[in-house]
């Protein structure tokens, strides 16, 4: 037997169900949804792997020399196979293959797959969370599925592009670690 203050709960969740779902599907909620997608992989355009490594030259906190050593030669590594895999595989975006399909930005090149931002994302999160540990895992692994995630969202890739991109940046720092640290 349900009662009084159970059915009234019930009602008070359903009214913020329908609250939330009516502002998700606004234009407003859209547009804050796309400017938070577009900063969020802008984070991942490539500044803030230049710019971590050289606070960390001005501080005594950690290796800095031997971190920016293996990020450097694990972006080479990560960046030499993703082009390779970007230009062979040859995967066109979204626009070029869904009839009507308009992505919100113009992507820096012609192919999808994989996703290079979202590669070089998780191979940064990784490398942080080697130096630093648990709490750069907690900080940059959120991040770095938020920049895959906007991709999609943004429309330059599909999620599959994605998740490549999350594999390749994660196993390429691994096989760098492997390769270039004794």
């Amino acid at each position: 037997m349900e009662r009084a203050g159970d059915t009234a709960l019930l009602q008070n969740i359903h009214r913020l169900d329908l609250l939330a779902f009516g502002w998700c599907h606004q234009r407003n909620a859209e547009a804050m949804i796309f400017v938070a997608a577009r900063r969020i992989s802008r984070s991942a355009d490539g500044w803030l792997y230049l710019l971590l490594p050289l606070l960390f030259l001005a501080s005594d906190t950690i290796d800095a020399v031997g971190f920016i050593a293996l990020g450097c030669q694990a972006f080479a590594l990560e960046r030499s196979a993703y082009l390779l895999m970007k230009n062979t595989c040859r995967r066109r975006r979204p626009p070029d293959i869904l009839p009507g399909f308009r992505s919100l930005v113009i992507a820096s090149d012609r192919f999808s797959f994989p996703s290079g931002h979202t590669s070089a994302a998780f191979l940064f999160a990784g490398l942080c969370t080697q130096e630093f540990g648990l709490w750069a895992a907690v900080l940059l692994y959120p991040w770095a599925c938020c920049v895959g995630a906007s991709r999609v969202f943004l429309g330059v890739h599909f999620p599959s592009d994605t998740v490549a991109g999350a594999l390749l940046g994660s196993a390429l720092l691994l096989g760098a670690r492997t390769l270039f640290t004794a």
